[in-house]
């Protein structure tokens, strides 16, 4: 039966088809950050519960029907699943919703964009293909693509449907068998996708989903020798000591570890279809995004115009809890709060000017962990508010004058993950494109749509390896090289 908050309060571990509490029998409290009250508990897993799952994933990879189901076969279920989220689409939102913190509206696209996921890698699972090798004479050579094998994913509390369901679309396109390992904070949708997953005939063991702490189950999962591949969406910290984990096994990881994107606007652009733009990549999911436009680069000439028109956007931004349909929905936990709160002080201690705040709505509930969004400027490039991510609707303005300045502005952090280019010159769009060092950079735009179908990834400390689209097909599986001799 499929566990909702309605239902049932008590979650547990999905391990080889069928729900388990942690073999300790501990729970962790799950709390809503609108109010900080607790609603629901999940399981505390362990080393033993960790390997319990791994051991079912391996079961169904070299036993079950899985690895002999047909390429076609496979995208049918995928798609399955996509229809069965959206069947479901209005209770994953409200659990997406409320286990965030993030306005329902913002849930409900999280979920119609997860949907998208399935029905993009259902439809791609047949279209992988190998290639042939001219050779020596006498011989044929040719590539296929193939499973890792069991594949262990550890992802965040900030947008769990959606990097859920982009790796457990992808992972099992390519035949792969999962152990997925959410966050603590917010992974409730990750569960119900799982049960999902069954209904839409995923065999048991495919999928395996183990809540927990990432120090205790994160850990046992990142460190398992009998893992083949390894995925982790996080802090570079965490990131460092996922790879490490994984290095002592000799397996392969794909890391996207965060971002301080950089928008840059110089004086020809249409500023009335930026502006808007500048504004929500901040704001949404309360600037708790890898990908937050987080940095505003502007040019010189129209520094005193964005001012103006942003400081006034920002002025009727208000923060308020998941239902409100408010702007921006609160902060994730309280930890989070304190740790924005550091930015703010540090902001203050170097005179950096407070442009322009939102509010936090009078009836938000004094236990919920909100903060209001915030302009400053002009920020010192060098400084830790333009340097370092802070994970909060806080965004810093940056002057700058000529194309190299703002490149270097840009480039001068230790991420590379998303930049937005807003110019009516062709040709410096392009320059721009190429100069950044980001994964991806967007000319007169910034997002597309939840972005399926295209390559995510970053460079320096944004991490490694390319999640989305096509590319995620690549990562997700291995070239094996077959040489056949005639004769």
């Amino acid at each position: 039966m499929a566990q909702t908050i309605a239902q049932d309060k008590q979650w547990s571990n999905l391990i080889g088809g069928s729900h388990q509490e942690a073999a300790s029998g501990l729970t962790l409290d799950v709390s809503c950050p609108s109010d900080g009250q607790i609603f629901c508990t999940i399981a505390r897993s362990g080393l033993d519960d960790v390997d319990a799952a791994v051991k079912a994933a391996r079961t169904a990879l070299e036993t079950g029907p899985w690895s002999r189901m047909t390429a076609t076969e496979r995208g049918r279920c995928i798609s399955r699943l996509g229809q069965l989220v959206l069947d479901n689409h209005s209770e994953l939102a409200a659990l997406e919703s409320r286990d965030t913190g993030k306005p329902l509206r913002q849930a409900e696209t999280d979920i119609t964009v997860s949907a998208r996921y399935f029905e993009f890698y259902g439809g791609a699972a047949d279209k992988v293909m190998g290639e042939s090798i001219p050779v020596l004479d006498g011989y044929t050579a040719f590539t296929l693509r193939e499973p890792h094998g069991v594949i262990g994913s550890i992802i965040p509390w900030n947008y769990p449907a959606q990097i859920g369901s982009r790796i457990i679309g992808a992972g099992l396109a390519m035949g792969n068998c999962l152990v997925i390992k959410p966050a603590e904070a917010a992974g409730l949708s990750v569960l119900r996708m799982a049960e999902l997953a069954l209904e839409a005939g995923v065999p048991s063991g495919v999928l395996n989903v183990v809540t927990g702490l990432g120090e205790e189950a994160g850990a046992a999962l990142a460190s398992h020798t009998d893992i083949d591949f390894l995925t982790f969406t996080g802090s570079p910290e965490v990131g460092s000591q996922v790879q490490r984990a994984a290095g002592v096994n000799h397996i392969g990881t794909t890391l996207e570890l965060g971002g301080k994107s950089p928008q840059l606007l110089f004086a020809d652009a249409n500023l009335d279809d930026a502006l808007p733009v500048v504004v929500n990549a901040i704001i949404q999911n309360a600037g708790q995004t890898c990908s937050a436009g987080s940095r505003l680069l502007v040019h010189h000439d129209i520094w005193e115009n964005v001012i103006e028109r942003l400081s006034a956007r920002f002025e009727t931004l208000v923060a308020n809890r998941h239902d409100a349909d408010a702007d921006l929905g609160p902060l994730i936990s309280h930890g989070q709060a304190e740790r924005l709160q550091t930015f703010m002080t540090l902001a203050h201690d170097l005179d950096i000017p407070v442009l322009a705040a939102g509010t936090i709505a009078q009836d938000a509930p004094e236990s919920g962990y909100y903060a209001a969004p915030v302009l400053f400027g002009p920020v010192p490039s060098g400084c830790a508010l333009a340097q370092e991510e802070i994970f909060g609707p806080v965004l810093s303005m940056i002057p700058f004058r000529e194309e190299e300045e703002a490149v270097r502005i840009a480039n001068g952090t230790p991420f590379g993950l998303v930049a937005g280019v807003w110019t009516a010159d062709t040709s410096r769009s392009m320059r721009m494109a190429r100069a950044i060092r980001a994964g991806q950079v967007y000319i007169n735009g910034y997002g597309a749509g939840g972005g399926v179908e295209l390559p995510f990834g970053g460079f320096k400390k944004s991490g490694h390896g390319r999640e989305k689209g096509m590319a995620s097909l690549m990562e997700l599986s291995a070239v094996k090289t077959v040489v056949m001799k005639h004769g």
